[in-house]
């Protein structure tokens, strides 16, 4: 359930901050909780197969659990360790961490070797978090980026048998979206359209109802 909070100066507020831990704290849930069952499964079970099995499934939540964890800290934090910029590499990896690993979506990458500044990292990220969460029966993620002296540009394509993009996030990304509607379903979006716009670029969205899912986003600096 989206947790909303009536804000008045969301930008830099702790509330705000709230709608993104809640976010951050939901899609984590999964995997640390299956960590948990599994661990009590192993207490009670003698069987030795069982417990290879058991074994085999904390495995696959531990790596669930380090990869959101990996992008979380590039897409929302302040990705330290990596000065002003961040390598390219390591958001193609934290992507493919998010969605290859399952096997249902393809990470298709074409991003510049030249390092990413911060702002256009977590751009990046964020956009291709919502553009392969719409990619509800899997499919293909394209990500592309070019930095060129003065601008970065930012393209995430998503094709898939259905895509489902909330009309709140459509909405959020587009800036349509009224502040009390915001919740932390909506908070990335959000936050993405602002750190645009402050940076004085834009973002731009497919229309509605295509069969392919588009956003372009352009940093100046």
């Amino acid at each position: 359930m989206a947790i909303r909070i009536r804000m008045t100066n969301p930008t830099d507020s702790i509330e705000f901050a709230s709608l993104l831990c809640s976010r951050l704290c939901h899609d984590l849930l999964s995997p640390v909780g299956a960590l948990n069952n599994g661990l009590e499964l192993m207490a009670d079970e003698t069987d030795p197969a069982m417990r290879e099995r058991c074994l085999d499934l904390l495995g696959d939540s531990a790596r669930t659990s380090a990869n959101k964890l990996k992008f979380f800290r590039l897409a929302f934090g302040s990705a330290g360790g990596f000065g002003e910029a961040v390598p390219p590499h390591e958001a193609k990896v934290a992507i493919e961490g998010m969605f290859a690993g399952a096997g249902r979506v393809k990470v298709g990458w074409m991003v510049d070797e030249q390092m990413l500044g911060k702002l256009a990292a977590k751009i990046l990220l964020n956009l291709a978090l919502i553009a392969g969460d719409a990619l509800v029966r899997g499919g293909q993620l394209d990500i592309g980026a070019e930095t060129r002296p003065g601008v970065t540009e930012i393209v995430v394509r998503a094709e898939g048998p259905k895509l489902v993009l909330d009309p709140d996030l459509r909405a959020a990304l587009a800036g349509t979206l009224p502040i009390e509607g915001l919740a932390s379903r909506t908070a990335a979006a959000w936050m993405v359209r602002q750190l645009v716009m402050e940076a004085g670029g834009q973002i731009v969205l497919s229309p509605a109802g295509e069969p392919t899912l588009l956003f372009g986003a352009v940093i100046p600096g």
